[in-house]
């Protein structure tokens, strides 16, 4: 396993564990740090199915799909299904890097897919403006927006 995977892991899931949000919403930087939340119609595999369609279909390139409940399971702890999808356009990404070198760590695009307590899946994906902020980018806007209507986009098919 590469050796990113174990502290992406952790991090992603101590992350899903404390995102309770079940519609969507934009927590404010300093508060949930610009994660964006949404109820899945759909359970955790059907939700990434139709993500990675829509990603594929719009020539976004699929970069990997990180089953952490799996691999959390292997290691031994009880993990809820929880998916991490990363894909993105490296033609619009690598603009953002180009700003900030900085923000590669929020590129290429992840989505998180994961299963609540109650069995409710919930998807949740870093706002963009956040990003911007957080990397100092300030002149990309036209590029902001076209990242943010992008995963609007893909994730609106799965929106409950």
């Amino acid at each position: 396993m590469p050796r990113f995977i174990g502290p992406l892991f952790a991090f992603t899931v101590l992350t899903s564990a404390a995102l309770g949000v079940t519609s969507a919403s934009v927590a404010q930087a300093g508060k949930r740090d610009g994660v964006v939340t949404l109820e899945s119609r759909y359970s955790v595999s059907e939700t990434v199915k139709r993500i990675k369609a829509d990603v594929v279909e719009k020539g976004i390139t699929l970069f990997d799909d990180i089953d952490q409940a799996e691999l959390g399971n292997a290691a031994g702890n009880k993990v809820r299904p929880s998916r991490l999808i990363l894909f993105g356009n490296p033609a619009l990404g690598t603009t953002f890097i180009t700003a900030s070198p900085t923000s590669g760590l929020d590129w290429p695009v992840r989505v998180l897919v994961y299963q609540m307590k109650d069995g409710s899946v919930n998807v949740a994906y870093n706002d963009f403006g956040w990003i911007a902020r957080r990397h100092g980018i300030g002149n990309r806007k036209k590029e902001l927006k076209m990242a943010t209507e992008v995963i609007e986009s893909v994730t609106s098919s799965v929106r409950k």
